[in-house]
Order: C-alpha cells, then structure tokens, then sequence
C-alpha cells in the first residue's frame, strides 16, 4: 500500500474528504504516496485552532521560541540527506540540489531561532515632561501562508520559520504536488514542542483550501508564492478584508553579460541561474542581454555547454538537469518552445523531448536567439529554456535588462568595478548579482523584487518582521 500523507491539525494527524496521488516525474511507475485533501469545513477547523492557539503563543518567552526553531532546524540539518532524496524523488530536483535546500530549510529555522530572541523595540523621551515612550513589535496572529511546488522545503521554512519566532500561529498549504515533503517538515515541526493548534498543515486545491483561508475572518494576514493570477486575486481579496499580504509572483530576469566580461564564468553564470532545477525557480535568468563586440563568443561558447549538460533521473549521480515536475508544466514549457519558433525564434539547441532508461518527464533544455518582442522573452516559462538577445552597448543592455514588467532578481558579468556599481544602480529589481547567478540568496538576507514580482513587505532575514509584526506605541506617565 502506497504511504498516506495526512494533514496535522490543532496537534492531530487527520485523513481528508478525498485522496491525491503523489509521482515521481523521474520515474512515473514510482508513486511516491497518496496525501489527503481537505474541503473547506476541515480548513476552516485548522484556522480556528490556530486562532484559538494564538493568545498563548503570542504570550510566549522568546527562549521557548528559540528552543523550538531551533530543535526544527537541527533536525532538518540532521536528516538533511534522507530529506534530499524525498524531495529529489517527488519533485525532481537533482539529488545535491535536494539536498542543499534541505541543509538550507534547516539554517533558515535556526536563523530565525536567533531572531526570536533579538526582536527590538525603542524607548523614546516625549516631547511632554515626565512621559515616556515605548515602541514594540507584536505578533500578527493568524497566519495562512500557501506555498509552490519548487522549493518545497526552503520557501515553507522562511515563512514558517518567522511566523513561528515572532509569536503568531500557522495555518500552511502546500502546493498539491509535494505533500510528501510537506508532511516530512510538518513531523519535524510536530516534534519540537509546539502546542496543539500552533502550527497547522492543510493540503488540498486552491480553489478549495486555499481560497478558503483567504476568505477566513480569524486570518490576519496572508503569505503566498505562486503565479501572477492567483496572487492578484489574493491580494483583491484581502484588501477587501483590510488584511496584510505578502506577494511573491514570479520573474523574467535577466542576465547582463557585458563586453568586458570575463566569458568562461559568464557562461557558468548563465547556465546555472538559467538551466539549474530544471529552470523551474522564479529567479530563473531566462533573459540573456549580451553586448554586441562578444555576442558571437558567448552565444558559441554557451550552445555548446548547454548541449553537453547531462539530463537525467534526479537521484542518479552526474545527472545536471532532472525532470520537469509534471505533465502539465512539461506541456506549458513545449508550448512556449513552439511559440518560440513560430515567432521566429531561432532555436540552436534542445526542446525535444528525451527518453531515459526510466518513464519521466525529461527535456533537453533549450536555447533560443530571440528579439525583445518574443513571448519567450517577456513571459515568465519556469522551465529549462532561456533566450538571448544582442545589446548594441551597455546602455542598450540596461534598458533591455528593464524592459520587464517583472522586477524579481537581475544579472551583470563585467570585470570593471564602474559598470558593476553602476548595474547595481540602475536595474530595476530587488535582488541583483555581479558575476554570480541570479538564483539563490542566503538564507539571512532579504528576498523579494518590485514591479509584478512582488508586493508586501520582504522575506526572510531580518526584514521579515515587517510582514510577521505589527508596531505599537505605548506613552506612560511617570
């Protein structure tokens, strides 16, 4: 019997109305599990144990926080290889990458197990003799914090992990497509000591869980990763209740490669922030900028890398590029190599589909020369495809570079230090990297972008108390 993923609600594992089936994309006759699915009268008990949990929470020392973040991210840390091979075998990530984020996932509870206990306040003299001032952070309350299928332990660890340091209670939905690893993390979490109601896993449909934690009146605030659409509705939704939200919606990101480049690490740079997890991460830099006097070089040097990168089952050595995550985004990423063309595109390697010594969703990753106008040039594909477009000079590159209506993370490869400094400046995204891929930050740093990329406040580091807190300011008269 294939294992049963169930939900952990108000301290209780539960079955759901309904069963999902969880798959391999590396290898489709491997199930991974069956997991439950909530309806909304389920979801709507998890939301109400997290609100009746939050007053105790909230009243908690920032010593039993700290205990119990950091007894999550020790285990996580622990199990770091067991929970690398769950994630690589239901998501397809390669077997190091799994295993990074997992290491990842880990760090991040213990980063915010410190921060637990490094929340600040400021005491004010009043312009008024003999009163004073007091300016505190508070918990939120009740949190609904609804995930991607991408990084399914690292992006529930940076919104968990605050959430749970400064006071407020958890209500979490995962992407249909991880429950596996969802469960893993929510077992971990179950173990550390938490009261019952304190952190709360519901999987199921967003039209059906998600939307309803969306809706809930006892959710004061709400975090979401995913798609542009469903984070639009999200965020209509509540601004009508009068709700904090947090955004994180996707990139079209770009990479600069200038004429002064070192060409070798620019390459690298853009293979691995293009083609790494399958391109399947919203900082993906899918946009190759190159400047004219190198254009050629780099175009023949990346062809020829792209076409040697090793795709394969996610779990076996030397595999670079696993799988698509399922059918359905495969076919999305045919779609656009399809409309690629048909716009005339010129595709110089990848796209077709492959076949392996076992049954997944395998494809040679792509690469186009395209034009600023192209659909895979503007439109966010999150799979392994990446364009290049020529730039007449660095200024032509800066302003392909924000041509976008996205704004998550941007690129630069140049050896001089005024260029660098000057990029830096002048792209209009969150993050930016010099010399480096654009995917990947650490897990003390803020995350996030501007334009459609983002709204709300920042994640992770010490920026996340914007979005987990709320301020007061207190007067006392002495």
């Amino acid at each position: 019997m294939p294992q049963l993923f169930k939900h952990y609600i108000n301290g209780r594992w539960e079955t759901g109305v309904t069963l999902g089936v969880s798959e391999n994309p590396s290898d489709l006759d491997d199930v991974v599990g069956e997991f439950a699915r909530a309806d909304a009268s389920q979801t709507e008990d998890a939301v109400r144990a997290a609100a009746d949990a939050r007053s105790a929470w909230a009243d908690s020392t920032p010593q039993r926080r700290f205990e119990v973040l950091d007894a999550i991210g020790n285990e996580l840390i622990a199990r770091k290889d067991e929970l690398g091979r769950l994630l690589a075998r239901e998501e397809g990530k390669t077997l190091p990458e799994a295993t990074a984020e997992a290491m990842r996932a880990g760090m991040i509870f213990k980063f915010f197990a410190g921060e637990a206990l490094r929340l600040r306040g400021d005491r004010l003299p009043s312009v008024r003799p003999g009163v004073d001032v007091e300016i505190t952070r508070e918990p939120v309350g009740v949190v609904a914090l609804i995930t991607p299928w991408n990084f399914p332990l690292a992006i529930p660890a940076w919104k968990i992990a605050p959430a749970l340091a400064w006071g407020n209670t958890v209500v979490f939905k995962p992407a249909e497509l991880v429950p596996a690893c969802a469960c893993a993390l929510a077992e971990i979490i179950a173990r550390s000591g938490l009261p019952a109601g304190v952190f709360n896993l519901v999987m199921g449909s967003g039209r059906m869980v998600g939307q309803t934690m969306v809706d809930s009146p006892l959710v004061d605030a709400i975090s979401f990763t995913g798609s542009v659409p469903v984070g639009e509705g999200i965020l209509a939704a509540a601004g009508a209740r009068r709700v904090k939200v947090q955004l994180e919606m996707g990139g079209k990101n770009p990479l600069v490669v200038l004429a002064d480049a070192d060409l070798q690490q620019a390459v690298e740079c853009a293979v691995q922030g293009a083609y790494f997890s399958t391109g399947q991460r919203c900082t993906a830099s899918s946009r190759l900028i190159v400047e004219a006097p190198v254009y050629a070089a780099f175009v023949e040097r990346l062809r020829e890398r792209v076409r040697q990168l090793k795709v394969g089952h996610a779990l076996k050595r030397g595999t670079e590029i696993g799988p698509v995550v399922d059918a359905r985004q495969l076919e999305s990423v045919r779609n656009y190599i399809e409309i690629g063309r048909a716009e005339g595109a010129e595709l110089l390697c990848g796209g077709e589909l492959l076949e392996r010594e076992t049954r997944g969703h395998y494809l040679a990753p792509a690469l186009f020369l395209a034009q600023p106008q192209h659909r895979i040039a503007r439109e966010e594909i999150f799979g392994p495809v990446a364009c290049v477009l020529r730039a007449d000079d660095a200024d032509h590159a800066l302003a392909l570079a924000n041509d976008t209506p996205f704004g998550l993370c941007a690129g630069v490869c140049t050896t001089s230090l005024k260029q660098a400094t000057h990029f830096k400046r002048q792209l209009q995204a969150g993050m930016v990297m010099v010399n480096l891929p654009t995917a990947g930050v650490d897990p003390h740093v803020p995350f996030g972008g501007r334009k459609g990329s983002s709204f709300g406040p920042r994640e992770q580091g010490s920026y996340a108390a914007e979005f987990y807190t709320t301020v007061k300011t207190a007067y006392t008269m002495s």
